[in-house]
C-alpha cells in the first residue's frame, strides 16, 4: 500500500554516499501491511545502479577519517563478543576504515568494493586486500569467512535476500553476517516521515527490525543481537547536513560551532535510529549453493 510520495531525482553527483538532498527517493515508498518492512515502488534497473555505484565518488569519508575508525572500532568489539577475529569479508567497504581497523585487531580483511574511486583509495593509501567489483561478482570462497559485514549497504541492494542468501554460501558453518543500517521502524524516522534524513536516493531498501528479523530468518540465520549503533563524525560534519533542511540554521551553526571551536571534535549523537544486527547460521543450515 502507499506510504510515503518521496519521488525525486538522483542529482548531479549521482549515487555518493554522503547526501543532504533528505525525503528525495528514486521512486514513491510503498510499506507491506504484514511485516512493516518498506521499499521503492519501481526498483530502479540494477545495471543502472551497478553503473552509478562503480562511478561513484566523493571524499567525505576521507576527511572524516577519525570518526569512521572510531566507528569501526566499535562496531569490531561487538562483533567479537560473539567471535574471534579470523577471516572477515566486507561487502561495500567503501575507502577501507573499516577492514584496515580489523586488520589491527587480529582480522584478515578482504574487501569488495564498486567504486573505482574508492577501491582504489583502500588499495593505493591504506594496502588492503579490496577487490574492484560488484559485490557478488569477485569469484569469493564459498564456506570461508569467519564473518561477513555490510556498512550501509543492505538498503542499498535491488534483492537483498537474495545477497543474504548469497552470503550464506561464503560463511562457515557458524560464521556471523553482521549489518549496520538505517532502522526504519525508530520512532525518529516514523515521527519526521517523509522529512526522514536516511530517505536519501541511494536507498532502495528500508528495513524495521522486524522486517530485518523476518528476511534473516527466511535465509537460515539466528539473529544474536540488535542494537543501536550511531556513527561517530565531526561536529561540523553532522552540522553541514542539515543544509538538507535549512541552509540559514546550518550557516549559523557552522559559526557557532566555529567561534566555540567545536567544529573537528568527534561527536556520535544516538538518535537511536541506526541499528546493528549480528546473526549467525542456525545449527543445521550451513552454507549451501543459492
Amino acid at each position: 500500500m502507499p506510504h510515503l510520495s518521496v519521488a525525486g531525482e538522483m542529482g548531479e553527483q549521482g549515487l555518493i554516499p554522503t547526501t543532504d538532498r533528505f525525503g528525495t527517493a528514486l521512486s514513491d515508498i510503498v510499506r507491506c501491511a504484514g511485516c512493516s518492512h518498506m521499499q521503492l515502488k519501481r526498483i530502479p534497473d540494477e545495471e543502472v545502479l551497478e553503473e552509478s555505484y562503480e562511478a561513484a565518488a566523493s571524499s567525505d569519508y576521507v576527511e572524516e577519517e577519525a570518526g569512521q575508525r572510531a566507528t569501526a572500532n566499535a562496531i569490531l568489539e561487538r562483533i567479537e563478543v560473539f567471535r574471534q577475529p579470523g577471516q572477515l569479508l566486507d561487502l561495500g567497504c567503501w575507502v577501507g576504515f573499516f577492514p584496515a581497523e580489523a586488520e589491527k585487531r587480529g582480522w584478515h580483511p578482504t574487501g569488495v568494493e564498486p567504486s573505482r574511486f574508492a577501491s582504489g583509495y583502500a588499495r593505493d593509501e591504506l594496502g588492503l586486500e579490496v577487490i574492484s567489483a560488484g559485490l557478488f561478482e569477485a569469484g569469493l570462497p564459498e564456506g570461508s569467512f569467519d564473518a561477513v559485514f555490510l556498512g550501509d549497504v543492505i538498503e542499498h541492494l535491488p534483492d537483498p535476500a537474495e545477497a543474504v542468501r548469497r552470503i550464506r554460501t561464503l560463511l562457515v558453518p557458524d560464521g556471523l553476517l553482521v549489518m549496520a543500517l538505517p532502522d526504519a521502524g525508530s520512532r525518529l524516522a516514523r515521527t519526521m516521515g517523509r522529512r526522514w534524513w536516511s530517505i536519501i536516493p541511494t536507498h532502495v531498501h528500508y528495513f524495521t527490525r522486524a522486517s530485518m528479523r523476518r528476511m534473516l530468518s527466511d535465509a537460515g540465520f539466528e539473529v544474536l543481537d540488535i542494537r543501536t549503533q550511531p556513527k561517530k563524525f565531526t561536529v561540523g560534519y553532522y552540522l553541514d547536513r542539515l543544509g538538507g533542511y535549512s541552509e540559514g540554521v546550518r550557516r549559523a551553526l557552522r559559526r557557532a560551532a566555529r567561534a566555540a571551536r567545536l567544529d573537528d571534535r568527534l561527536w556520535a549523537p544516538d538518535f537511536r535510529d541506526r541499528m546493528l544486527v549480528v546473526a549467525a547460521l542456525r545449527p543445521g543450515n550451513g552454507p549451501a549453493s543459492g
